[in-house]
């Protein structure tokens, strides 16, 4: 053999040697309750042979702990910020009070305490809880903070579904990131496809039908799914909650923010499969589908077919789901006939409107995002169709928080089935007009708003999005003082363990209290506190601090001091 055509198989052997070589995927832990404790850190990685990743993430060091939770508990989350810097923390999909919703304005400082807490009304489904913090998002999630959360409920519970977490249900999260000395580069896109934390990640799956709970959790790519066998899958619920019945394809688009659930029937095969993305058929104008060479936004993955995750077909387990159910709910949608208002959502270009000056590429209703201006107010009790219209050569992830919505057409058609269930991410893509339906049947809050923006984490930051509140304008039963008592005592005071609020004699009423040191650093962040219980200050250190109560009527704040013995 010629010396060239020597090295040349001893290079194809070395490749094929490299290619099949493959990272065990890792199963985030779950987490029960009805308390479920989160903290938040700084931490290390080992993601690439070599030095440790700098990451950040939720009870480990990536990602964070799957939450399993059952439709109609009450669920209290204790999360404690021990990053470096502030952060705040959403829960995405979640029909909750605006106060508990961890959007930008619930900015929870380093070493606080925040303890938001509300019943579940969602359906079963896959959520996911992120940071949200304006300008910070995108670093923090590229970071790995972030995590799922599970819902099962009575109609889902009986159904014969794959339902053994870690083993033919699993839960992936897709995203990607650029490295540079092993570190984690901030950018919008990455060179790496990471799967669960994981580069070149592969899985054993029985071979009966399984379940997988996709997650697109990248900063702006979109992926294309699909199996390189050409397998069919079947879609059986979106954002939020089953389909009617299972949707059977061969590709799905999911795009930042939005989850889906799929049944894949392994029965009878054996050898292995991959997961794919098929994203080398995306245009330009979707995420990962543009090819930028020498921009920021150019990336490895540009443009290609590449793999997410490698699956090994295994033995079956011991009670195996073999055939894909024909029917999964009966679900009664939003009918555009009881809609009252419709409300008009432009996403566009920002080149050319005079009061952007910045880098700013994209805005909605033709603004950048301002703390202090409402967009809408809108009454408790609406139903409302919301246009989403696109002038943008973009394409944008729109996502609202508090309602999950049914989309009524996309460029005056009929939604595809897959995305005929209940939603809280649309990809509006360039020049498209989308229309949806949603219901604000609760949760009136004049001081916290409810935010709506694009959920490429970039864009996010760099200002598209915007807010709007839920008010009661009903009528008040009752009369309000006229000059109201706002006070309340703390008991013992001082105290070792434990301080109790007394507001009998006082008309305010607690909307949100702060716990405060002598240094002028919050402690506790209590949304619509609990105060029959108490506030546990076991934990804390000798000295002075005080408690700040916010009325819920007139949104004075009342302060008083107690001592810490």
């Amino acid at each position: 053999m010629k010396k060239g055509h020597f090295i040349l198989c001893l290079l194809l052997v070395v490749y094929g040697a490299y290619a099949q070589t493959y990272n065990p995927l890792w199963i985030p832990d779950t987490l029960g309750g009805p308390t479920f404790n989160l903290t938040a850190k700084d931490t290390f990685r080992q993601m690439i042979p070599g030095n440790q990743t700098i990451t950040a993430a939720y009870n480990g060091n990536w990602w964070g702990p799957t939450l399993m939770w059952y439709k109609n508990d009450s669920v209290h989350m204790v999360v404690t910020n021990n990053l470096n810097d502030s952060t705040t923390v959403h829960w995405h999909g979640m029909h909750l009070p605006a106060i508990m919703d961890g959007g930008p304005h619930q900015i929870i400082p380093p070493h606080t305490v925040w303890k938001p807490y509300w019943k579940v009304t969602n359906n079963a489904a896959t959520y996911w809880y992120h940071p949200h913090l304006h300008m910070d998002a995108e670093k923090q999630l590229d970071a790995g903070l972030g995590g799922l959360i599970i819902i099962h409920d009575s109609i889902e519970s009986v159904l014969a579904l794959p339902r053994s977490y870690g083993i033919d249900d699993i839960p992936l999260v897709l995203t990607d990131r650029k490295f540079t000395s092993n570190q984690i580069v901030d950018a919008p896109y990455g060179d790496s496809m990471v799967t669960n934390g994981v580069l070149h990640a592969s899985f054993t799956f029985p071979a009966q039908v399984v379940r997988l709970r996709i997650l697109d959790a990248a900063i702006e790519r979109s992926y294309n799914i699909g199996f390189s066998d050409g397998s069919t899958f079947y879609v059986i619920a979106s954002d939020g909650g089953l389909l009617d019945a299972p949707v059977p394809l061969t590709r799905f688009l999911i795009s930042p923010g939005e989850r889906v659930e799929i049944l894949v029937n392994l029965t009878g095969k054996s050898g292995s499969l991959d997961l794919m993305a098929y994203n080398s058929t995306l245009p330009n104008s979707i995420g990962g589908g543009d090819n930028l060479p020498g921009s920021p936004f150019a990336n490895d993955l540009a443009s290609k077919d590449f793999e997410m995750l490698h699956m090994v077909i295994g033995s079956q387990t011991s009670a195996p789901i073999t055939s894909i159910p024909t029917t999964l709910t009966t679900n009664t949608y939003l009918n555009s006939t009881s809609a009252t208002v419709t409300r008009t959502v432009t996403l566009s270009d920002s080149t050319g409107v005079a009061h952007i000056t910045g880098p700013n590429a994209f805005i909605l209703n033709h603004h950048l995002f301002d703390f202090n201006k409402n967009d809408y107010q809108v009454e408790i009790g609406n139903t409302e169709i919301w246009e989403l219209k696109s002038s943008s050569f973009f394409s944008h992830p729109f996502h609202i928080h508090d309602v999950e919505f049914n989309i009524l057409s996309i460029n005056g058609s009929a939604p595809p089935a897959e995305q005929a269930g209940w939603k809280d991410v649309i990809l509006v893509k360039s020049n498209q007009t989308v229309k949806f339906i949603a219901r604000f049947q609760d949760y009136a809050d004049s001081l916290h708003p409810f935010m709506f923006h694009c959920h490429i984490a970039l864009h996010e930051d760099e200002g598209m999005m915007a807010q709007f509140i839920v008010v009661d304008t009903s009528t008040v039963t009752g009369i309000a003082p006229v000059h109201p008592r706002l006070d309340f005592s703390i008991y013992p005071n001082p105290a070792k363990d434990r301080i109790y609020i007394d507001l009998t004699s006082s008309d305010l009423s607690a909307y949100y209290l702060k716990l405060i040191d002598a240094l002028g650093r919050t402690i506790y962040m209590l949304p619509r506190p609990e105060l029959k219980g108490g506030i546990d200050i076991s934990s804390l250190a000798p000295g002075t601090y005080e408690i700040q109560i916010v009325d819920d009527q007139t949104k004075a704040t009342i302060v008083r001091k107690f001592v810490k013995d």
